[in-house]
């Protein structure tokens, strides 16, 4: 399929760090090509080459894909993981505050220090050869999984799936496709159908591929790429389902019934993200995880700015009496959706939103 060229104009302006060599750095490595998105796997392919192929030496790999809902989807793969006793690394974009947060080294956020050799090194090996940003701390992030010992490396595509830079790695221990929705229709193609074409080019020969309730054409889509990759597609009200009763996610597939406290994120939306990070783990045999480990995992869950309540702060203090601040953000029709139905029942009585 042949999609329309994407747009030109401003790009957004370049990650920054109060560390003075670590900003030299995120600069250079935005200045290394002309737009902000170039949908290719050729560039980081050769700079993944030169580096030795580090995304053939990671840890096993959770891929997720979706619209909608994948950060946090990666947020409680993590937090059951964990509660497993693994160590995890964490691929993730785009960031809040700190371009570290995008990279998370067997469960700490990696430090400028390691941060600096990494980006010397690939700059270094790209060469003034045109690579976008996304690319290159791609590249970064795969030399660190690769060299850092860890039990388990969970990637968040950056865009799409299938051209994504992610999708780069030889395969994965199972994937998922989180919500979809119309977003990035210039790059991903004008309608649903389009982006669930994209999103499922994650799959992989032999891989459990994970998606969640779709419509019947859109499911039809990612079961027609699911099926000439040769990847083993596991969906929502087929072969797993889950609900939401009586305080608890309860949760089933062929191996039997799980039920969970509601995951600690705010939204409904997010019962259906814990439930996809359930089945993806529950997909995969290589590194099992006991009940107790999800109802922990739902009760540990971090991911800041995805509906979180501050309750102090410049903004806080300026706010009436009685009120309550929330934090969320969305980009796409479906984000907003998702945020009109889970703000009211936050509101306590007698205030308005």
């Amino acid at each position: 399929m042949s999609l329309p060229p994407p747009p030109t104009g401003a790009r957004m302006p370049p990650a920054r760090s109060d560390n003075p060599r670590l900003d030299a750095l995120l600069r250079k490595a935005h200045d290394l090509h002309p737009t902000e998105i170039d949908l290719t796997l050729g560039r980081l392919e050769r700079l993944l080459g030169a580096l030795g192929n580090p995304h053939h030496l990671l840890p096993p790999v959770f891929h997720v894909a979706g619209t909608n809902g994948k950060g946090s989807t990666c947020a409680m793969l993590r937090a059951c993981l964990e509660a497993e006793g693994r160590r995890v690394h964490v691929y993730s974009s785009p960031h809040l505050v700190r371009f570290n947060e995008r990279i998370r080294l067997a469960g700490q956020l990696i430090d400028d220090d390691a941060l600096i050799v990494l980006l010397n090194d690939v700059i270094s090996r790209n060469g003034e050869a045109p690579i976008t940003f996304f690319e290159l701390t791609t590249a970064a992030a795969f030399l660190a999984f690769a060299t850092v010992e860890a039990d388990a490396c969970i990637i968040e595509v950056g865009l799409g799936g299938r051209m994504d830079a992610t999708n780069i790695i030889p395969t994965a221990l199972v994937s998922g496709i989180a919500q979809l929705g119309l977003d990035h229709t210039q790059w991903l193609g004008p309608t649903i159908l389009d982006i669930a074409r994209e999103k499922a080019g994650i799959a992989r020969k032999g891989v459990p591929l994970v998606t969640g309730r779709h419509p019947a054409a859109v499911t039809a889509r990612i079961a027609e790429v699911a099926g000439l990759a040769g990847a083993k597609l596991l969906i929502r009200g087929q072969d797993w389902d889950a609900a939401t009763y009586e305080g608890q996610l309860h949760y089933r597939d062929e191996a039997g019934k799980l039920a969970v406290s509601l995951p600690r994120l705010a939204g409904i939306h997010q019962h259906d993200n814990a439930a996809l990070a359930i089945a993806m783990l529950r997909a995969q045999t290589a590194l099992p995880v006991k009940d107790a480990a999800y109802r922990a995992g739902m009760g540990w869950v971090e991911w800041p700015a995805r509906l979180q309540k501050l309750d102090s702060g410049p903004l806080w203090e300026l706010l009436p009496a009685g009120s309550s601040l929330w934090i969320d953000g969305g980009h796409n029709p479906a984000a907003g959706r998702a945020l009109a139905e889970s703000v009211r029942p936050l509101l306590q009585s007698g205030q308005r939103l």
